[in-house]
């Protein structure tokens, strides 16, 4: 097995290129994963794993075999001053893995007869969108959209904040034109969580094909999600401020989805 010692090795000054710059993640088709937890979310969904790297003082070679890992994927034990040099978060597990990128194409996602899709446009910060796919998982909808994205879906911080749920659903990212068309073409209906013209989101009947769609706090949807969507949706709001998380509304219309669909 091989052996990494200095900080100052190629593949790990690579890694480090990979973990902190979009732009190298693209170019190579490949991202960073930490904790054994994530990365056995990411195994469970299809991902394809290049490379494993662990801290044996901590990731024992005992658990790295459990890992059903592909015979081509590369094992390489390191030092503990090389894992503190990727390692991203506080609590530390000990293991890492070089991942290959999914195709994130509209035309990829394999939907069911009657899908229950959430799209998230604009969506910039990290906690954010990693709090959104943590909702998309609990409520095991059929896929994720990220219309206009601010962010690479890959960065460190939304592996980190999602627990591993950037896995377990499919993700797709696109222009708002592009998913508008795309959900038209799938006769799938859309509903926008927007103030202009709506009604109250338990009002509708979310039992069809449904596309719900939410925005940034700040800013909400762009117009186009206004003036396409089958319905524009509200969630009351009852206290002093007129809007709330992202994540927080997605729960709420994506939870009522369910209600109604008796959380088929």
């Amino acid at each position: 097995m091989k052996k990494i010692e200095s900080v100052q090795n190629p593949l790990i000054k690579s890694l480090v290129q990979l973990q902190e710059k979009a732009k190298v993640r693209k170019q190579t088709g490949t991202f960073l994963i930490e904790g054994q937890r994530e990365i056995e979310l990411a195994l469970k969904g299809g991902y394809t794993l290049k490379t494993i790297l662990f801290l044996p003082d901590i990731f024992t070679e005992k658990q790295l075999i459990s890992l059903k890992t592909s015979n081509e994927t590369d094992k390489i034990e390191i030092s503990k001053e090389v894992y503190q040099k990727l390692a991203y978060r506080d609590t530390t597990e000990g293991i890492l893995a070089v991942a290959e990128s999914k195709s994130l194409a509209l035309n990829d996602l394999k939907l069911s007869e009657t899908p229950l899709i959430l799209v998230a446009e604009g969506l910039e910060k990290p906690g954010n969108l990693g709090a959104v796919l943590r909702t998309a998982d609990a409520a095991n909808i059929d896929a994720v959209i990220i219309a206009n994205p601010r962010a690479d879906i890959y960065n460190p911080n939304i592996v980190r904040s999602s627990v591993g749920c950037l896995f377990t659903r499919q993700i797709a990212v696109g222009t708002s034109e592009e998913v508008v068309q795309f959900l038209k073409e799938k006769k799938i209906h859309i509903y926008s969580a927007t103030l202009q013209d709506s009604t109250e989101y338990h009002t509708q009947d979310y039992k069809l094909p449904t596309a719900l769609v939410v925005g940034t706090e700040a800013t909400g949807l762009t117009q186009i999600w206004r003036t396409e969507s089958s319905q524009n949706i509200i969630i009351p709001m009852q206290g002093e401020i007129d809007s709330m998380n992202v994540s927080v509304a997605a729960a709420i219309l994506l939870f009522e989805a369910k209600r109604q669909r008796d959380f088929k």
